[in-house]
């Protein structure tokens, strides 16, 4: 892997009102273009998508609950993906992380139970960067053969591909098997005599040992392996946890399972290297290179570059950047634009959560796309909920309208509480107004999480994994799912008529958003004074040069009687309606200027501009 030596000084946050108000739109025009189609996103957790065994025991081995493998991920799960207008699919959990299994054809013994989340492990506890996840291998001496030939029957279906780099933190125990020459594993070279230096990998805490943290609430493994566990992991000196903690006694709800990356930050907060000037945020990618190139940075900054480059060069099409936030943007600067320069086609998608550095994440962290979670995210969940009416949709649109072709939306992923869970809104169908107003309403991509089309609730613990959410941390079998897998024809063929309805909504709302190009469509909400709804309808029309979607999302859990001026009432009977998320009761009627909604239903006509 090429290493490219660089220099930093600390300087100052450059905060995003230094930039001026089109360098965005002129810095991202040429990496818009990589982007043919508006990306369409669906998440797989890999693990858990081609298991087939349903046996579902809490806190379960691989033996009693079976694992999803990348064999199973087969040709025709693959083009029923691209039937429902996924473009891009998300690969979950496949890197090497901590797992509590032996495999002694590797010379790999089980990773310390007391320091694993869960049986089957954390997929954001990374112990191996150039390798995949075992569990998910036939032959698991051939894994990254294995998982190669995945990459490649996901593009023969005409499907990108997309996995995780998890920056801030890796697991506790991390080392690489095999890296490739010239790579240097994490914390190989470091001086674990000081809390910091700028060339460590980690940040230690000198002359203390890491001590396991403990819960009255929580036992390992569920209490079910007493001979895995003993209370206590070797590190000594500890290092900072990965969520920042920076006692050697870590709190349960720390991740203690993961330690912090050092990225040339000081303990009090002082940057080690120099900050991109203001002047380059309109540069080109090779300009922003040469900037870099003519300094040196932090080793961590160059390690994660190698890691980069080695996934792009096995045909890897997009990275999804974990807690991207918790990172300097300037390493994002050097690492996405060292990306770009060589793969200008590879998708950049960062999660964050802090609203206030979205703009300068993608003017200098050379970000594609940023999720839109305490926006769109949120308000969409408090008005489904019914916290809030639909006039928080349009502000949480609003607050980053400017920036929007650039904002990820979604309403599940493996963060998320499910739709259909009881946390949540009890049934796929009640969730239909939030997710299909995620699907139309902005410009930017869309993200499913697998099973949200069939309404998957996950209702049950699974073991570290809880209820609402499906578990990230266990080994488990995801019943809608593998009613939908059929066996490995993944047609459907054992579920039910309320899951193939589902799906067949959210498919025909992707049909709409790709038939029109909305990624170019205008959106605007329509006036109260047009449509009268009360607080419970929200009204958008998305617009192109000829035609528009006029779309109706009723959250009301009662039918409601929209008031419609003459100019909407006109424009709705002399239109089309292309969907209607709801079959029993029947479709919208209009009678005069009153238009009745069913509860909980979405209405879209195409209209003449």
């Amino acid at each position: 892997m090429k290493f490219v030596k660089r220099a930093l000084v600390a300087i100052a946050y450059v905060g995003a009102a230094t930039f001026g108000p089109n360098l965005l739109a002129e810095q991202m025009q040429s990496s818009k273009e990589a982007f043919a189609e508006k990306p369409v996103i669906y998440q797989i957790f890999t693990r858990l998508y081609g298991n087939k065994v349903d046996t579902n025991v809490p806190w379960g081995t691989i033996e009693e609950n079976g694992v999803g493998k990348f064999n199973d991920i087969n040709e025709q799960a693959l083009n029923a993906l691209k039937d429902l207008g996924v473009n891009y699919v998300w690969y979950t959990g496949v890197l090497h992380h901590a797992v509590v299994n032996d495999y002694p054809e590797l010379g790999l013994v089980s990773d310390d139970a007391d320091v694993v989340k869960g049986r089957a492990g954390s997929p954001y506890a990374i112990k191996d960067y150039y390798s995949v996840n075992p569990d998910l291998a036939t032959d698991v001496t051939r894994r990254l053969e294995e998982f190669d030939a995945l990459v490649q029957r996901t593009h023969s279906a005409g499907l990108k591909v997309i996995i995780d780099i998890v920056p801030n933190h890796v697991a506790r125990n991390y080392i690489s098997l095999n890296p490739p020459d010239g790579t240097i594993d994490f914390g190989a070279n470091d001086d674990t005599s000081l809390e910091y230096a700028r060339e460590n990998n980690f940040y230690y805490v000198p002359g203390q040992s890491f001590v396991v943290p403990s819960s009255p609430d929580y036992e390992v493994l569920g209490g079910r392996a007493p001979d895995a566990v003993d209370g206590t992991f070797d590190e000594s000196p500890a290092k900072w946890t990965g969520n920042g903690a920076r006692s050697s006694e870590p709190n349960i709800g720390d991740w203690y399972e993961t330690v912090k990356i050092n990225f040339g930050v000081r303990p009090d907060g002082r940057f080690d290297f120099d900050t991109l000037p203001a002047s380059y945020n309109s540069r080109t990618v090779d300009e922003v290179v040469a900037y870099w190139n003519a300094r040196s940075v932090p080793q961590s900054w160059q390690q994660f570059l190698a890691i980069a480059e080695f996934w792009l060069e096995r045909g890897v099409d997009g990275f999804r950047f974990d807690m991207a936030q918790m990172v300097p943007v300037e390493f994002w600067s050097y690492l996405n634009s060292n990306i770009k320069a060589q793969y200008p086609e590879t998708l950049l998608l960062a999660e964050i959560y802090e609203p206030h550095r979205y703009r300068d994440y993608l003017y200098r962290g050379r970000m594609d796309y940023l999720y839109s979670k305490m926006e769109i995210y949120d308000a969409l969940r408090a008005v489904m909920e019914g916290k809030n009416g639909v006039g928080r949709i349009r502000e949480a649109y609003e607050s980053h309208s400017d920036i929007d072709s650039y904002m990820l939306y979604f309403l599940e992923n493996h963060d998320e509480q499910r739709i259909a869970s009881q946390a949540f809104m009890g049934s796929g169908e009640a969730g239909l107004p939030g997710a299909l107003t995620a699907i139309l309403l902005g410009r930017g991509p869309i993200m499913l999480y697998f099973a949200q089309e069939l309404g998957e609730a996950s209702d049950e613990d699974a073991g570290f994994g809880k209820a609402s959410r499906t578990t990230i941390f266990d080994y488990w079998g995801v019943p809608t799912h593998q009613r939908w897998m059929n066996n490995g024809l993944f047609d459907g063929g054992q579920s039910t008529a309320s899951e193939l309805g589902l799906r067949r909504v959210y498919r025909q709302a992707i049909e709409l958003l790709k038939q029109h190009d909305l990624s170019n469509w205008d959106t605007q909400f329509v006036s109260a004074l047009d449509v009268d709804g009360g607080d419970k309808v929200l009204a958008f029309k998305r617009c192109g040069l000829e035609q528009c979607l006029l779309v109706l999302a009723n959250f009301a859990t009662t039918h409601v009687d929209l008031s419609l001026s003459e100019s909407i009432r006109t424009l709705i009977s002399g239109s089309s309606q292309v969907l209607n998320s709801i079959s029993d009761p029947p479709a919208p009627t209009l009678e005069g200027s009153i238009l009745n909604l069913p509860s909980q239903s979405v209405s879209v006509w195409l209209t003449e501009h």
